[in-house]
């Protein structure tokens, strides 16, 4: 049982798709961790030696993953809201922040659609 970055790698997977688990790695970088540390892609998580664990863990813990990725993402955010900017804006109203329309589509972005008769919510008896 492979353990890196604090997240468990399934042992049944290649190597190569087992390090896509970690928040932060995907398959680009996966392979030029492999490349560099002269580990073929094709052995199993488990089938690893000790010493390419070892070296694995150590070449991964360089990258910014899991925790702290999400951290410098957020702080880069709320930078953006503080000074002011465009991105800024459209991230704390909750709308798309690339450029793409907003006014029929982003449904992912502003969730379920707020129908009604006048738009108004319906006041229950208490």
């Amino acid at each position: 049982m492979l353990r890196i970055s604090g997240v468990v790698l399934p042992g049944n997977k290649r190597i190569e798709i087992a390090l896509t688990k970690i928040k932060g790695v995907g398959r680009p970088l996966a392979r030029r961790i492999l490349a560099e540390l002269r580990i073929v892609m094709d052995t199993k998580a488990d089938a690893l030696s000790e010493a390419d664990q070892a070296r694995l863990r150590s070449r991964v813990e360089r990258e910014l993953t899991e925790g702290e990725l999400m951290r410098k993402i957020s702080l880069d955010i709320k930078r953006l809201q503080d000074i002011g900017t465009w991105r800024g804006y459209r991230h704390r109203k909750k709308l798309p922040v690339r450029g793409q329309t907003s006014r029929r589509n982003a449904r992912t972005k502003r969730g379920k659609k707020k129908t009604g008769l006048s738009g108004r919510t319906v006041l229950t008896k208490t």
